[in-house]
């Protein structure tokens, strides 16, 4: 089983990256689990929302603790949030920014495989809106392989309706831009 954390402030798309990540996992034939981690927060406020993916049928229903993989949306939450916190030993963060590899490492110490994409600019550029949520699902799918990029197609076109291929050309974009390091 792979668990999947997300990191986000509310308004950003974390609760719908992970909405989207398991049922793009359920349409390739697997189990996908999603559910959020906030309370009465607030826009702008930092939220989690949590993935798994697995062959197996999944029981448990507990928060994931202990990540294989954490997609961090928004930057800014690197200062408040220590979002490697439970990674597991392997693991990959998946980082929306502008800056190197060296910058992030010498600013946040994060020791974990780095997968880096400037998903802001991409989502801005793209879709006109900074909101990164399909975006950073290209990123998740370049640094891991979890699922295929056309398992997320049918899942984004019902979520979206109108605005969807702008979503996907996102999410394409990112997959060719994200750089996986370490």
């Amino acid at each position: 089983m792979v668990e999947i954390r997300f990191h986000g402030r509310g308004g950003q798309g974390a609760v719908t990256s992970a909405e989207l990540t398991a049922l793009a996992a359920i349409e390739e034939g697997k189990y996908g689990q999603a559910f959020p981690s906030f309370g009465p927060e607030r826009r702008g406020a930092p939220v989690m929302a949590f993935v798994r993916v697995s062959d197996e049928p999944i029981r448990t229903r507990e928060k994931v603790y202990e990540p294989n993989i954490v997609v961090v949306l928004d930057p800014t939450l690197l200062t408040i949030v220590n979002v490697e916190a439970g990674l597991r030993e392997g693991g990959v963060v998946v980082l929306n920014t502008s800056k190197s590899e060296a910058e992030v490492r010498k600013e946040t110490g994060i020791k974990a495989r780095l997968a880096l994409v400037d998903a802001s600019h991409i989502a801005m550029d793209t879709m006109r809106v900074p909101i990164t949520n399909t975006t950073m699902l290209g990123a998740l799918l370049k640094a891991t392989g979890l699922i295929k990029m056309d398992s997320l197609k049918a899942p984004i076109e019902n979520r979206f309706g109108p605005i969807a291929q702008k979503n996907i050309d996102a999410c394409a974009r990112a997959f060719e831009e994200t750089k996986v390091e370490g």
